[in-house]
């Protein structure tokens, strides 16, 4: 048995998650990649990691189901999600299936190690008193609504009654690289 920490991870942007891969291998870890569900489900015949990072938005589509499947496979695993597409909604269906934490892009290696360190929740962040702002709102109920049709920008446009290029500007502008 070894005791070299062994990570997945699933994101569509393959340069990216080789970047992140080969930041995690200087670290120590053994580190296989996947970009969406089908891949995952490959690599989970043969490996078996003690961590993962999972993008939202992966190839085939949603990485809540990867979140699910990860946590199915290992309930003790240490499941990172790490996404350009934060909301509440997305966040807090990833807690509910099994991951650990949640993360906005951009993040580093630093961000999510720490993620995967922290064990309980911190009940000494302050409360914000200031409301949230309809911007915030609509970027929201946006988002939830993306992961409801598995990123399906058409679909989501039509659930939101705006033309598909207005939903796609909107996205475009707000896009966390």
């Amino acid at each position: 048995m070894t005791d070299t920490p062994s990570l997945i991870i699933v994101e569509d942007d393959t340069a990216f998650a080789e970047t992140l891969a080969r930041s995690f291998r200087r670290r120590g870890y053994t580190v296989e990649t996947c970009t969406g569900l089908v891949e995952l489900e490959e690599r989970l015949q043969t490996f078996s990691p003690g961590y993962a990072v999972v993008d939202l938005k992966v190839v085939g589509g949603s990485g809540l189901e990867c979140v699910r499947r990860l946590n199915e496979h290992d309930a003790a695993m240490r499941i990172v999600v790490l996404t350009g597409y934060a909301s509440i909604s997305t966040a807090i269906e990833a807690t509910k299936l099994g991951a650990c934490y949640y993360l906005a892009k951009p993040s580093n290696t630093d961000d999510i190690e720490a993620a995967f360190a922290r064990v309980e929740g911190d009940a000494s962040i302050p409360l914000t008193v200031r409301p949230t702002s309809i911007k915030t709102l609509e970027w929201e109920r946006i988002h939830e609504v993306l992961a409801e049709t598995d990123f399906n920008i058409s679909e989501t446009a039509r659930r939101l009654g705006m033309h598909r290029r207005t939903l796609a500007r909107k996205l475009e502008k707000r896009r966390i690289t």
